[in-house]
């Protein structure tokens, strides 16, 4: 009678020991994206208010230039995972390789577009004659860095499918000191502006993306994996990407939808979404830190066969994500006094986000649920079922979110938009979990 639960509680144990041991660390990894974007917020916010509205457009753009691509980190953490699973180091190797090597040809593709194309973009958001030429400047330099940010994607997938999330937590800092220093230093004591905080976030991620490929690239002599561009490789790491890059494209029009609603209730009100939009991604990663835990631990569960050991991590890995939520809701609630001074010394802005920021608070626990499944999911390679998932949820917030400037209620609506947003994708994720559909075994899916 007691062997049951003594050897479920051993099995929890064992869960929490495996999702603690990679979450923890790919919790310092993941925050140093938003966190490098907080930066540039603090700095530039204390320049005047036109300058962090500007900030505000040209990051929802290039967040969105980079993030359609994370599929680069997803899809090779999965696929890595799945062949460690197997055995086969050289393969799994070998496989991130052909997705930093796609990495670089779709970063050079994105400079082409965004250099030129800098003005027009920022026009689509309907940016004040005041903040627009701030988010043209920052846009355009910002773009040189979008190469090494994506091989930090696709390296950071490599090392995350090798069960390895301490390399990206030691990088991640590095270059979030260097970024804050780098700031600091161009925007106030060279004088450069918000093109200084551009420079600085450029110089900082171009010095992670080298060392990430002194890592990858040892380890594939290590291993005897081929360093040289396959086409044939490089084309089917795009193939087993694509689901996810429509899944990505759909989750990032609804920031993009959000952002250019906010901009159209005024600079002061864009001014404080950009503040909320970089708490609320802050916020996502550090949830996400256990979904990435879950694209490791699942896709090596499947690549060695054992769909039980992928469904108790899963139970547990939504435990974790619900408490976590849970936490962090609290702590956003508590802190508003603590938080918005460090961002904004307008009066106006500090109005707009205070009730705002309860509504990020109490959505917590529901982004909890929301990045744990999706991590699931996509260790499990389900990537056409996120697609279509995402894609329902964009067309539910869609017309809600354009109401929110006619039927009115300001920056508080428009997060109480966001808020059912992530509702949707909690329903959509979990019935996909509950059907089991999503558990298929061996080195590949």
């Amino acid at each position: 009678m007691t062997q049951a639960p003594t050897a479920a509680k051993t099995s929890r144990r064992r869960h929490d020991r495996e999702i603690i041991s990679l979450a923890l660390p790919a919790f310092g990894a993941l925050v140093a994206e938003p966190l490098f974007v907080m930066v540039d917020s603090a700095v530039i916010g204390h320049l005047g208010t036109p300058q962090l509205a500007g900030l505000g457009i040209a990051a929802a753009l290039l967040m969105t230039a980079v993030s359609v691509f994370v599929f680069l980190a997803y899809a090779t953490t999965a696929a890595v995972a799945r062949r460690v699973g197997a055995g086969d180091l050289q393969a799994a190797i070998r496989q991130g390789m052909d997705g930093i090597w796609l990495a670089l040809l779709l970063g050079a593709g994105v400079i082409a577009v965004v250099l030129p194309a800098a003005p027009w973009l920022v026009g689509l958001f309907g940016a004040s004659d005041t903040a627009a030429p701030h988010a043209i400047t920052y846009l355009r330099i910002s773009s040189l860095g979008i190469p090494a940010m994506l091989v930090v994607l696709a390296a950071t997938g490599v090392l995350r499918g090798l069960q390895d999330t301490r390399t990206p937590l030691y990088v991640a800092v590095g270059g979030f000191a260097a970024n804050a220093a780098l700031n600091v230093g161009l925007v106030y004591g060279a004088g450069l502006g918000i093109a200084g905080s551009a420079w600085g976030t450029v110089i900082a991620q171009c010095g992670m993306a080298a060392a990430y490929l002194v890592v990858v690239v040892r380890g594939a002599r290590k291993h005897g994996a081929s360093l040289r561009p396959d086409v044939a490789g490089i084309r089917a790491c795009a193939q087993a990407g694509a689901p996810l890059l429509v899944r990505t494209l759909s989750l990032r029009a609804v920031l993009m939808i959000a952002t250019a609603v906010a901009a159209h209730l005024g600079d002061a009100d864009v001014a404080a979404h950009q503040i909320l939009l970089s708490l609320w991604s802050l916020l996502a990663f550090a949830l996400d830190a256990i979904a990435i835990a879950g694209q490791a631990i699942i896709g090596r569960y499947l690549g060695a066969g054992d769909a039980e050991g992928a469904q108790e991590a899963c139970r547990r890995m939504v435990w974790w994500g619900v408490v976590s939520g849970v936490v962090l809701g609290v702590l956003v609630a508590v802190s508003r006094p603590l938080f918005i001074p460090l961002f904004t010394g307008d009066d106006v802005v500090r109005d707009a986000l205070l009730p705002a920021l309860l509504v990020v608070a109490v959505s917590q626990p529901i982004a909890g649920i929301v990045f744990v499944l999706d991590g699931v999911l996509m260790g499990a390679g389900d990537g056409p079922y996120l697609a279509w998932a995402m894609l329902a949820t964009l067309a539910v917030f869609t017309p809600v979110a354009l109401l929110v400037p006619v039927l009115g209620g300001g920056l508080t609506a428009l997060w109480w938009a966001m808020t059912l947003m992530m509702a949707v994708r909690m329903l959509t994720l979990w019935l996909r979990a509950r059907s089991g559909r999503w558990i298929v075994t061996g080195a590949t899916r």
